[in-house]
């Protein structure tokens, strides 16, 4: 805990105030490390289930000792982690944390995750729906689907 008479600076970066939402979703020091842990712990639940659920896995594992693999694929599902869509043109944003396919169906969903704190919450909604619009339509067009979306998991 911090002392009474110290710097309001955060002990961390010492650039900006030390407050809660600072130190759990601001301070950049801790964005190269801490947030992706809990970025990606969130994202291996996710895929884990969406892998058992398309019968990708057999394997239940505890989440927290869940590894997802790169590239999940059977007959009518294909599951990604974390891999970029390669296009024919040049999309800044072609890298979503998960990608599933119902080849059947043929529905693409660009599954994309973010843990921000409140202050720019509505902020980071927008950024990915945004960000993600070029990568939809050069999907469809691509892999020939039906239908592509971006599912945006924002806790």
């Amino acid at each position: 805990m911090k002392q009474p008479d110290t710097d309001e600076l955060c002990r961390i970066c010492g650039k900006e105030s030390e407050t809660i939402q600072h130190i759990t979703a601001a301070c950049e020091q801790l964005a190269a490390t801490e947030y992706v842990k809990r970025h990606d712990g969130l994202a291996k639940v996710i895929h884990q289930k969406l892998a058992e659920t398309a019968e990708l896995i057999e394997d239940k594992s505890p989440y927290y000792k869940y590894t997802p693999a790169n590239i999940l694929e059977i007959e009518n599902f294909k599951l990604s982690w974390n891999r970029s869509i390669l296009t024919d043109k040049t999309i800044p944003f072609n890298g979503p944390d998960i990608t599933f396919m119902n080849k059947k169906t043929k529905n693409t969903f660009l599954i994309d995750i973010a843990v921000p704190d409140t202050h720019n919450l509505a902020k980071t909604i927008t950024d990915k729906q945004n960000k993600y619009q070029e990568l939809v339509n050069e999907t469809c067009a691509m892999w020939k689907q039906k239908a592509a979306q971006v599912l945006l998991i924002v806790i």
